[in-house]
């Protein structure tokens, strides 16, 4: 019986965000228009950085290769949830479910890789601006780029290779409004000791990894800067710096708390809402943080608005 059941769970239904039914319309007025203005944010940056030559620079580069990765989060959770929202079917089939993880862990992880190397970036520019022509080439530039996104795409591969391997009988209901990995392993009916020890040691290495060489890249930034005798140029640096360091703080904070942190931590709701976070909140407002107050950007625009 145990393994007629094995067998025949190849759907999951997701819970969602609430089971309030005076709540679904709202939450799909304000997702929908999060969604849109995530999108427009962040695909609007992408063609004003192609379109404009003086945004033609390592830092520009990789700002756009950073939307991107926050466009795919977006578009791999969202969508699914949307749709949820106005209907009472809330089934998914496992390749849909475990497609939707493998976008959504790819971006994430692309994203720790991307920041580390803006972080890199910012380095060489103050630290040693004569050779940043040099060092930060575009063949770099563009093999820190490719990197990042295959790093992304294969460790979560590995991790959807390891979740094929499962089955789930006991229960195909997840409590998430996405197909979350770690609820995932709470639905399986074989032992996951495994794959959570592997999302803990890969998910701490890569976060702990990115995570420091940003911290050792602006404290080296950080002891520049301030050695700086001209107050226009302290000011120009730390310009620069704040958005990433804003950026960084709130992904990197909302990842250790959900993937590298003792199992007897937050609560189901409370994981909910670092979920949504990351996979939400900050690829909306990444584009903002990195454009209202780069005057390279607004210059761009009011050039663009003269088109």
């Amino acid at each position: 019986m145990v393994e007629e059941n094995q067998t025949l769970l190849i759907e999951f239904v997701l819970t969602g965000l609430t089971d309030r039914p005076e709540l679904q319309v709202p939450l799909f007025l304000v997702f929908l228009i999060t969604h849109l203005i995530t999108m427009v944010g962040n695909l609007g940056l992408i063609v004003l950085i192609w379109k404009d030559p003086h945004l033609h620079t390592p830092m520009y580069l990789f700002l756009s290769s950073l939307a991107f990765s926050d466009a795919c989060t977006s578009s791999s959770v969202t969508p699914k949830m949307l749709v949820n929202f106005l209907y009472q079917n809330h089934k998914t089939s496992l390749v849909e479910c475990f497609t939707q993880f493998y976008f959504f862990g790819s971006s994430a992880t692309t994203e720790c890789f991307l920041l580390s190397v803006m972080a890199y970036d910012r380095y060489v520019a103050i630290c040693n601006p004569l050779l940043y022509p040099v060092v930060m080439s575009n063949s770099l530039c563009t093999q820190f780029i490719c990197v990042s996104y295959f790093v992304g795409f294969l460790h979560s591969a590995m991790h959807v290779g390891l979740l094929v391997r499962l089955t789930f009988c006991s229960s195909n209901t997840i409590h998430f409004f996405y197909c979350e990995i770690l609820q995932l392993y709470k639905i399986s009916c074989i032992d996951t000791t495994l794959n959570i020890l592997l999302v803990f040691i890969f998910s701490a290495f890569i976060q702990v990894c990115t995570f420091m060489t940003i911290i050792i890249s602006y404290s080296y930034v950080l002891f520049v800067v301030l050695k700086k005798k001209s107050e226009k140029g302290r000011s120009k640096a730390f310009s620069t710096c704040s958005a990433h360091l804003l950026s960084v703080s709130l992904f990197y904070g909302t990842l250790f708390l959900m993937y590298v942190r003792p199992s007897s931590g937050p609560t189901e709701e409370q994981d909910k809402m670092y979920s949504l976070f990351y996979t939400i909140i900050i690829p909306l407002l990444n584009p903002f943080i990195y454009s209202l107050r780069n005057k390279e950007v607004m210059a761009a625009l009011r050039r663009l608005g003269k088109k």
